[in-house]
């Protein structure tokens, strides 16, 4: 009975390994035939530094490695950013050299006090604070602004957010605080009547634009319009740029219409003109030339010198 017992540990153990070799051996010579199925991997290809794009033109993404991962919870910033406006969580932004921002999303639209939007078209990226900030300017100083003059806003033309580039797009310049997602370039409101306020049109009330700059002043560190250095004559450049001392930059002149030109005195006469009849002169009162001076006239009478030598 024992040596039944013992041999049928030792069939069942053989019969463990044999299954345990057979499943391994299966699983190699699938290896082996999708390895051979499967094409080569090339190496990647690597562009000469001589033809490769500047850094200004590369394209920033969110952190691939955040993406991937699980959902970051979201930051103080969004929450309160939630309650006034609607965007998307962008996560880091990762771009060339110094390019990229923290806590960065992509703006759409802010919620007024009154409830209704304001769309940020194109949707803006930004950091999360800078959206915050440009949400408080919409909601408590714009839309109040503009409603003792007419309709509500409805829309904030985007002109520029996030993009790595150097200042005013001058390649090698400092980088610009668009490049860390800190900037927006704001060109126009549209009403909900249909116009647009453009902040640098001279057509636009004065006293208007000079409440929307006097607001924008003092919300961002720096404020760059027309007058400032002749790349902001048709929009305006806010950023939250942190200098010492808590130093703020506010460049935009509010300008007049020009006076209207002045009428000319006199169109030209058109010959045979009315006018041109006018101005003729009488034949007998044409002016004759002055008289030849008489020492012209004297003939020299002395004997001509002699030429011969």
């Amino acid at each position: 009975m024992k040596v039944s017992a013992a041999a049928t540990v030792l069939l069942l153990a053989s019969a463990v390994g044999l299954t345990s070799a057979a499943a391994q051996s299966s699983r190699q010579n699938a290896r082996t035939r999708s390895g051979a199925l499967a094409p080569p991997r090339s190496a990647p290809l690597v562009l000469p530094e001589q033809f490769a794009p500047p850094q200004e033109a590369y394209a920033s993404f969110p952190d691939s490695g955040e993406a991937a991962g699980a959902p970051a919870a979201p930051s103080a910033c969004q929450l309160r950013l939630s309650k006034v406006a609607t965007f998307q969580a962008l996560g880091t932004l990762v771009g060339p050299g110094d390019c990229g921002a923290p806590d960065a999303v992509q703006l759409q639209a802010v919620v007024l006090r009154d409830q209704t939007r304001v769309a940020v078209t194109p949707p803006a990226t930004l950091r999360c604070p800078m959206a915050e900030q440009i949400a408080d300017w919409l909601r408590d100083d714009i839309a109040p602004t503009l409603a003792d003059s007419g309709p509500p806003p409805r829309v904030l033309d985007n002109f520029d957010s996030y993009e790595c580039r150097g200042r005013n797009r001058v390649r090698a310049a400092q980088l610009s605080e668009h490049g860390r997602a800190d900037a927006l370039d704001v060109r126009a409101f549209r009403l909900g009547d249909g116009r647009d306020i453009t902040l640098t049109d001279v057509a636009v009330a004065k006293d208007l634009r000079e409440k929307i700059r006097s607001s924008a002043c003092a919300r961002f560190s720096t404020v760059l319009g027309p007058g400032s250095d002749g790349y902001h004559e048709e929009h305006v450049h806010l950023d939250l740029a942190e200098r010492h001392n808590g130093y703020k930059l506010c460049q935009w002149d509010v300008r007049e219409p020009p006076p209207p030109a002045q009428a000319k005195s006199a169109a030209p006469a058109e010959p045979g003109g009315e006018e041109a009849e006018q101005a003729a002169i009488p034949a007998d009162e044409v002016p004759l030339p002055r008289p030849r001076p008489l020492a012209a006239n004297v003939t020299n009478t002395r004997p001509k010198k002699s030429e011969s030598r």
